[in-house]
């Protein structure tokens, strides 16, 4: 008789509490949770059921709209959570896609935007249209797909935002309103991703902590500073698990800018690499905080998964380094040592880096759930440099 495969939901349940065990305060881990890991570990390693009634199911799910069988509706509680993330075409929608996807499985994580998908990502896992001004489109695809939780990245950035106020106004507000009533509606886990643009120019800008005065003077921020406040409040009032952090300016490989203010630390590795010339939007000494990608998603999983009872609040800043324009030409010339460079000050992204905050305390996330970041400037220097070379490498050898 051939020996069974326990590949999906319990390795996935296993590497999901193993790794987070490691990282919460003792606590947080009881003594049955202990037990049941240590059932589990022995089954995967074993190939054998578990004699103690751990029953495990794979299931096979389509993220079309489409009416599930009984099989699927059958589902145990102890399975992998169904995630959807909402604009997944975005900034860090694929990188944590790419993430979810190899902690929980393929099919677990459904990708949506209401743009076409490049085939790479089409082909890459689930992808479905989906918008977040559309709530009975967006019901309907919660129910049918079995969401358990929902990412909500859709939104319009700083800069972007300025320029379309009214657009902003309607994706930034109108579809958190949708997400929040749709998340208490079914009872799922709900990220929605905060920013420094939350804080204005009456916070303290060094070493902003989490609780203090916020009064930004943008549209993103403003709809943000709304979505902490109306999280807070659908949990209280609803018991919602909603949880959002305050990304610093976040640096990744994986999409171009996309509007932001702090974009130009993402535009200058392109520029590096193509023309040996860059054009700051940003006085040469404005230090703002920043992550790389990798940190700001794994920071992201880890307080997912952190258990409610070890939380203090639903909001929480995160940080890893800050610098400014002059100190990130000064690391990439170590790279690229015949880089040029022009401060040519846009002024409408000046004023709004103007008033944020130049470094953020995240003392909180570290003690209630362990977070610590990786990268410092020069990490994040070399591997932008890495990835973006071994990306431009591959698209040659294509063509």
């Amino acid at each position: 008789m051939p020996r069974p495969s326990f590949t999906g939901d319990v390795q996935c349940l296993v590497r999901h509490h193993c790794s987070r065990m490691r990282a919460l305060p003792a606590s947080c881990i009881d003594s049955k949770t202990k037990v049941m890991l240590s059932l589990m570990y022995r089954m995967v390693v074993s190939g054998r059921p578990c004699a103690r009634g751990l029953c495990v199911r794979q299931y096979n799910w389509s993220p079309q709209q489409l009416s599930a069988d009984a099989n699927f509706h059958s589902a145990r509680p102890n399975e992998c959570p169904r995630i959807l993330i909402t604009g997944g075409l975005g900034q860090l929608g694929l990188g944590f896609a790419n993430l979810l996807r190899k902690r929980f499985g393929d099919n677990s994580v459904i990708l949506s935007d209401i743009r076409k998908p490049p085939n790479h990502v089409f082909h890459k896992g689930p992808f479905i249209y989906a918008d977040i001004l559309d709530y009975k489109n967006l019901r309907e695809i919660v129910v049918n797909n079995r969401i358990t939780w929902l990412i909500h990245f859709g939104v319009l950035l700083s800069a972007v935002g300025e320029k379309n106020v009214p657009l902003a106004r309607s994706v930034n507000i109108t579809g958190l309103h949708n997400v929040l009533d749709i998340a208490a509606e079914n009872g799922l886990k709900l990220f929605v991703p905060s920013t420094i643009g939350a804080f204005g120019v009456d916070s303290p800008r060094h070493s902003t902590p989490d609780l203090c005065v916020q009064r930004p003077r943008t549209i993103y921020g403003v709809s943000k500073v709304h979505a902490e406040l109306m999280g807070e409040y659908y949990h209280h009032k609803f018991g919602l698990d909603f949880r959002s952090l305050r990304y610093p300016g976040v640096i990744t490989a994986d999409a171009h800018p996309g509007g932001g203010t702090t974009d130009y630390a993402v535009q200058i590795f392109h520029d590096a690499l193509k023309t040996g010339h860059f054009e700051s939007c940003l006085d040469a000494d404005t230090r703002l905080p920043m992550m790389y990608a990798d940190d700001c998603l794994r920071a992201t999983l880890e307080f997912l998964e952190t258990p409610n009872e070890c939380l203090t609040m639903r909001t929480y800043n995160v940080a890893a380094m800050s610098f400014s324009p002059a100190e990130l030409v000064e690391e990439v010339r170590k790279q690229v040592p015949h880089l040029s460079v022009e401060y040519k000050l846009d002024p409408l992204r000046q004023a709004i880096a103007d008033t944020w905050p130049t470094s953020l305390n995240d003392s909180r996330a570290r003690q209630d759930w362990g977070w610590k970041h990786d990268y410092d400037l020069p990490a994040l220097v070399s591997t932008m440099f890495a990835l973006l070379q071994g990306l431009d490498h591959r698209a040659a050898k294509a063509n």
